[in-house]
């Protein structure tokens, strides 16, 4: 018999916003074929309106919900990996506190998994949304096939992270999240990938992404523009990218940087999504 139990990891911290993380939990807890276990790491002091919202889920679903508070704010990769070692089944379904999965999004990829058992790794496009996530305003796409995800990973992101279910035992193999603030779902794609893991995208959007202008200010740091340059740089030096790579996305980087806000907007719409307004 197949097995279609999985776990459903989150991490949660002060700055969320109620209503968002409210809508994000009642999407996993809807799914058609329901999650055995929602794992959520609260890391560091909560706000008392997120608190209220993890008890009133935990009371209406007793069995349903592993709680996992942290004394201090330690980010989120490491976040993570303490919820991960709490969740008790070998699939487990990220998903963040601000997005919204569609119904059958765990349905689906538990039945990837099932048709295909040397998988470890499955991800989807997103459709993202601004204020009404009725109203999809792009799409983000990844590739699909493992050998294209491979070519994509040595300069790109190949999954949008709060899509992906894996395999707890290829996470734990390969260590787990790094230490980073930044980029650490990226840094442990690339280490499972590099030792073997088998992956693929799904064709089609599972996950409802929360779009806005802060999405496009972060990208637009310095901070978050060098670490992702000293990410591929530590690709380059253990042989997964190459220096074409690593001067690709050096160079974009600092255009990103150094660009005008409606410039990266036309760019991002124009190349790197797929536009749903009509």
């Amino acid at each position: 018999m197949r097995d279609k139990n999985y776990s459903v990891l989150m991490s949660v911290y002060e700055k969320e916003e109620p209503q968002y993380f409210r809508e994000s939990i009642e999407s996993m807890v809807n799914q058609t074929l329901p999650p055995e276990e929602i794992v959520i790491v609260k890391d560091g002091a909560l706000t008392r309106q997120l608190e209220e919202i993890i008890n009133d889920f935990t009371k209406r679903h007793p069995k349903l919900f592993t709680i996992v508070p942290l004394k201090q704010n330690v980010g989120l990769g490491k976040a993570l990996n303490y919820g991960l070692e709490n969740c008790r089944n070998e699939l487990v379904a990220r998903m963040d506190t601000d997005d919204i999965s569609v119904k059958d999004r765990c349905e689906i990829q538990v039945e990837t998994f099932n048709r295909n058992p040397n998988l470890h790794i499955v991800g989807s496009f997103i459709d993202e949304f601004e204020d009404d996530y009725k109203t999809i305003v792009s799409s983000r796409m990844v590739p699909t096939s493992h050998e294209d995800i491979l070519k994509f990973s040595r300069r790109r992101n190949p999954f949008n992270h709060p899509t992906v279910m894996y395999k707890k035992s290829a996470v734990l193999k390969n260590e787990g999240y790094g230490d980073f603030r930044r980029n650490q779902d990226l840094d442990l794609f690339v280490r499972m990938l590099h030792n073997g893991s088998k992956a693929k995208n799904i064709d089609q959007s599972l996950v409802l992404f929360r779009a806005n202008e802060d999405n496009l200010k972060r990208r637009k740091s310095w901070v978050k523009c060098k670490s992702y340059i000293c990410m591929i740089y530590n690709f380059w030096r253990k042989g997964y990218s190459s220096f074409i790579d690593l001067f690709i996305v050096a160079s974009s980087q600092i255009v990103v940087f150094l660009s005008p806000a409606w410039f990266l907007e036309w760019i991002s719409s124009t190349f790197l999504r797929k536009s749903k307004v009509k």
